[in-house]
């Protein structure tokens, strides 16, 4: 190997590191020059779409969605984080529970646009001050909407421990609400239901926030939710001999005179549950017919009992002269 072969890598080293610090200060003063050039304030044109919610139940936002334009004073950082901001995703939501509204005129309502510079500067992370509007104010309608009154629905699939049973009906508070909606839906809605509760071996009592079916949103109200509260106790088996009777025909007596009604009462009730609290008839139609048997009903009985048959369901009778 002579001298010549020796030199020559350690100069093809020298060069590559040469070539790599440049490279190096290059990319650090690129940077640098970059931050500071970032750091600068520009002035840059924006728009922001206008989304309206919390609009009162008895209203509807009836204006076309609008688009907002303003100047931006503000460093480069966060003009390049609006930059970068989709085209879909240029909004600002403005809550009508919070942010104040004016009545104009008609159905012509209105915003300050401060209140919108407020809501952008949020979303950029930047001062209002640094946002100047077009417009003084942002105009906008809202018209009635058709409202109802109608029941609450409280669905459930509630499955019970063994023994244990619903005690009277579940109470709904409220119990009814005002609906508020476009007229062509508002008049098929004869109720509006809970959203499912579902429950498996229940064997207390409970009460809870329910929310509510607005059928997608075709329909609104102030009322968000109900309470519902459920009763439970546990049942037992109880039969009680009960009377026949029709109350506008005294001369009819019946055989037998008194049938079996099997239901299940709650345990706390048993010793209070007697036949006055059951009314057992006969099909009038029937005897108008003169017919040998007649069908048996039980018209009325205590809410908190759950009946499970009567026995004899059919009697026979004598008219009494």
């Amino acid at each position: 190997m002579n001298q010549l072969d020796t030199i020559k890598p350690k100069t093809e080293r020298k060069s590559h590191r040469s070539v790599l610090t440049f490279l190096v200060f290059l990319a650090l003063s690129t940077a640098a020059w970059f931050l500071v050039k970032l750091s600068e304030n520009y002035a840059t044109q924006a728009a922001f779409r206008i989304q309206f919610t919390e609009v009162p139940a008895e209203k509807w936002v009836s204006s076309d969605e609008q688009q907002l334009k303003m100047s931006l004073n503000i460093d480069g950082f966060h003009t390049l984080r609006y930059k970068t901001l989709r085209e879909l995703n240029r909004f600002v939501t403005i809550p009508l529970n919070e942010v104040p509204y004016r009545h104009e005129n008609g159905n012509v309502y209105s915003i300050s646009s401060q209140d919108v510079a407020e809501k952008v500067a949020e979303r950029l992370g930047i001062s209002p001050s640094d946002i100047t509007m077009n417009d003084p104010k942002v105009l906008f309608t809202m018209d009635e909407l058709k409202s109802k009154v109608v029941p609450v629905v409280f669905c459930s699939d509630i499955k019970m421990q063994r023994q244990f049973g619903l005690y009277g009906i579940p109470t709904i508070d409220p119990a009814s609400m005002t609906i508020y909606g476009p007229e062509e839906v508002i008049d098929t809605v004869r109720a509006v239901r809970t959203l499912m509760v579902s429950k498996t071996n229940v064997s207390e009592d409970f009460s809870e926030s329910v929310g509510l079916d607005m059928l997608g949103g075709k329909i609104q109200s102030n009322v968000k939710e109900v309470r519902v509260t459920v009763e439970v106790e546990k049942y037992t088996e109880m039969d009680i001999e009960v009377p026949v009777k029709v109350a506008d025909n005294p001369k009819l007596r019946f055989f037998p005179e008194t049938v079996s009604v099997k239901c299940l009462v709650a345990i706390k009730d048993y010793a209070s549950v007697v036949a006055d609290d059951f009314n057992v008839t006969v099909d009038k139609q029937q005897l108008k017919a003169l017919q040998p048997l007649l069908d048996v009903s039980l018209t009325s009985w205590p809410k908190t009992v759950q009946v499970l048959s009567i026995q004899p369901d059919k009697v026979e009778y004598l008219i009494v002269q």
